[in-house]
């Protein structure tokens, strides 16, 4: 292996979140290892920390079982192109963040010449597909889990795998709620006195088009009887325009403002959240802001899903507490008259002590420390292959 291959790293970022993750990961490899280099696929804050792009990454910004399917050619091939970059470049290893099915077909291809792979954010094997960490183990040298309960299934199976802790319970700090929410609400102009409700539709393209109309329905229903702000936390100037389309066709255009890659803000200038699934769930969470989710997919995916999820629950603090703390909307029960009968109650009583108490219990829980838990197995496991 060339010298300069020994510290290059070759990442694959499919969408927004991971891309905040493989930021953050470069930066720690970096603080361990100063040389690394790093080429592969990622958004504006990987390249920020040092990317060099092979590929835009809006061009695997999918989700569901039905748009992959769709642009499956076109995923298909860029697999075996990034094979063909890595093949060349005999990086010091392959890091898939997220975006499962992509990044662990490409996974498999690579360890079977040789190159170390790590994947960063654990599929949810323990939710549905169990099966699956079969093929992961075939594919995978190091798993890299954000939440603490996932380590076991691998562990049972023999993978080597980390917990890392999430790097969004590092970044919020459970300090005073109203000083933040204060410092948010001047940063975005709106008064103190102002009733507001975050909206978070999600990043991708398919996501905006599923949840919004639900969310304007239920904004436009609580406006009758309500004076309130709303605010929606846009992933990107794309997705925002989207968004705004949406809102103008809606007749809300005057309370609803539109915040471009600032959901952290957004939610913590709020009195409530709407949320999406996933991470931002997590994030509403660590803010200590009470939230209604709902998340609906395509029917065809909704069909293949319903049929081989296992989990109880959909919403991350659900998940991790093991009792329903959030109220979850799936599929045919995202409509504007059961979101906003939902945003009511959290409006109109006191958060309660319980929920905050068990709020801080999981925020404990998922602190880590991505350099000596991420960057240095990273970094060891690339060496022991060097070696070989």
């Amino acid at each position: 292996m060339a010298l300069e291959s020994a510290s290059h790293y070759v990442l694959v970022a499919g969408e927004p979140s991971g891309d905040a993750l493989g930021a953050d990961l470069m930066l720690a490899i970096r603080a361990e290892q100063p040389n690394a280099q790093f080429s592969g696929v990622g958004g504006q804050l990987m390249q920020a920390a040092g990317l060099t792009v092979w590929f835009d990454i809006e061009a695997l910004s999918v989700n569901g079982f039905v748009a992959p399917l769709l642009k499956l050619p076109m995923l298909i091939n860029l697999i075996w192109r990034l094979r063909r970059r890595c093949l060349a470049l005999q990086p010091a290893a392959f890091i898939g963040v997220d975006f499962n099915f992509f990044n662990l077909l490409l996974a498999g291809l690579l360890k079977r010449v040789q190159i170390p792979t790590v994947h960063y954010v654990s599929p949810s094997v323990w939710a549905w597909r169990k099966g699956r960490i079969h093929s992961i183990k075939r594919r995978v040298d190091l798993m890299l889990t954000l939440y603490p309960f996932e380590t076991e299934i691998y562990e049972q199976f023999g993978i080597p795998v980390r917990f890392v802790g999430h790097p969004k319970a590092q970044l919020i700090q459970n300090d005073d709620a109203q000083t933040r929410n204060a410092e948010a609400r001047a940063a975005l102009g709106i008064a103190p006195g102002e009733q507001v409700i975050a909206l978070l539709p999600g990043s991708r393209r398919t996501e905006v088009a599923s949840m919004m109309p639900a969310y304007l329905a239920a904004a436009n229903q609580l406006l009758l009887t309500r004076s309130i702000r709303f605010l929606v936390a846009a992933a990107n100037p794309v997705r925002a325009q989207e968004i705004r389309d949406l809102i103008q066709a809606s007749g809300a255009n005057s309370v609803i403002q539109v915040e471009v890659g600032n959901a952290l803000t957004v939610m913590a200038a709020s009195d409530a959240v709407m949320v999406n699934s996933g991470t931002a769930t997590l994030e509403a969470m660590l803010l200590r802001k009470p939230m209604v989710m709902a998340y609906r997919l395509g029917p065809m995916t909704y069909w293949l899903v319903s049929r081989m999820v296992e989990a109880r629950h959909f919403a991350l603090p659900n998940i991790l507490s093991g009792e329903a703390l959030v109220e979850e909307f799936i599929q045919d029960q995202v409509t504007g008259p059961n979101l906003a009968a939902a945003l009511e109650r959290l409006l109109d009583q006191a958060e309660p002590v319980r929920l905050q108490a068990a709020f801080d219990a999981i925020h404990l829980t998922l602190k880590g420390d991505l350099r000596r838990q991420a960057a240095q197995p990273i970094i060891a496991l690339a060496a022991s292959r060097q070696s070989v």
